[in-house]
């Protein structure tokens, strides 16, 4: 009887933790800046203002008009709005915690562009003996697909510091590489 009860009550709250389902942002690691380019910075700045002036507002309309129109519980517009708007409410607040602790980093300024920091772009030679250019970014910036890592990294990790010419340690799941340095260059 009291399994049937457990089951019972899971049916009855379906909608209590609809949150969980959403995907959630990644947490900023602990004692890590958050260090981020200037076009980094103001792409996310656009995107928490086009959600709070242009996104959001749409949603909130198309979800007032679906809840005139009566019965919710079947509503398949007011139910995705509202499903919607939680999660442009959470990018919202994700957007605006990480902007606010961020340190934008000018790479152009950086004094010594002779050794790889935050922000520059580098052609190195990995194991396989492909050219590889990276350029390393903040966090919430890194689109691997596009050849921008986090500082985090583990192939920022082992070029940071390091000089045109330069063989590093790059460590890995499957043991230790090494890859070679071939440019470093910084934005203008």
């Amino acid at each position: 009887m009291g399994a049937f009860l457990n089951m019972s009550r899971a049916f009855v709250k379906e909608d209590s933790n609809e949150d969980e389902e959403l995907e959630h942002e990644p947490d900023m690691p602990k004692g890590l800046k958050n260090y981020m380019t200037l076009t980094g910075y103001q792409t996310l700045r656009k995107e928490l203002s086009d959600l709070v002036t242009v996104e959001r507002p749409e949603v909130v309309q198309v979800v007032s008009w679906a809840a005139s129109n009566g019965d919710r519980s079947e509503n398949g517009d007011y139910i995705y709005g509202k499903k919607r708007l939680r999660e442009i409410d959470r990018r919202i607040r994700f957007l605006t915690k990480r902007l606010e602790i961020a340190e934008v980093i000018d790479p152009s300024t950086q004094p010594n562009k002779d050794q790889v920091y935050f922000g520059a772009t580098v052609t190195y030679l990995n194991p396989e003996d492909q050219e590889v250019t990276v350029t390393i970014v903040g966090i919430d910036e890194a689109d691997p697909l596009k050849g921008k890592i986090s500082w985090i990294s583990p192939v920022a990790k082992a070029l940071i510091k390091a000089e045109e010419g330069q063989v590093v340690i790059l460590k890995t799941p499957t043991g230790k590489q090494e890859i070679e340095v071939l440019e470093i260059t910084y934005p203008d």
